[in-house]
């Protein structure tokens, strides 16, 4: 059975901690991985068809009239309201999280030592939703 790799879309403006989140996920599981510093560019791409966005808060260290997070997260949500986003931060402020989650974010992650681990658990997370959510729908179908 050939299984199709899970395209996720990775995005923050610090390049080094961009390649070594790239690397961490190619190291323990097989994605197809598209890496992007600035919101604009995940936006344009878009069209690629990500299966998951794990998206960086301010996003302005390259460019500093660059689209924020939230922002970048709007828009992808305007195009396509299906794909689950992660927001990646910094900041470790309960306010933050509660706005990214009213832009209607997956899930928020501070960066952190563990942050790898907790991304790698949301994922599998959001794969046993969208399971679910198939069986569901499956299920409902035939009544």
């Amino acid at each position: 059975m050939n299984k199709e790799k899970i395209k996720l879309f990775l995005v923050d403006d610090d390049i080094v901690y961009l390649r070594l989140l790239e690397i961490e996920f190619l190291q323990n599981a097989d994605f197809d991985i598209e890496t992007y510093p600035t919101g604009e560019l995940c936006v344009e791409n878009l069209s690629h068809s990500p299966d998951i966005i794990i998206l960086d808060y301010l996003l302005d260290g390259i460019e500093k009239n660059a689209m924020n997070g939230i922002k970048t997260l709007d828009q992808i949500k305007d195009i396509n309201p299906d794909i689950p986003v992660i927001i990646l931060s910094q900041q470790d402020k309960i306010e933050v999280a509660v706005d990214c989650m009213h832009h209607k974010a997956f899930d928020y992650v501070v960066k952190s030592e563990t942050a790898f681990l907790r991304l790698k658990k949301i994922i599998i997370t959001i794969f046993k939703y969208k399971r679910m959510e198939k069986e569901l729908n499956w299920y409902m179908d035939r009544m």
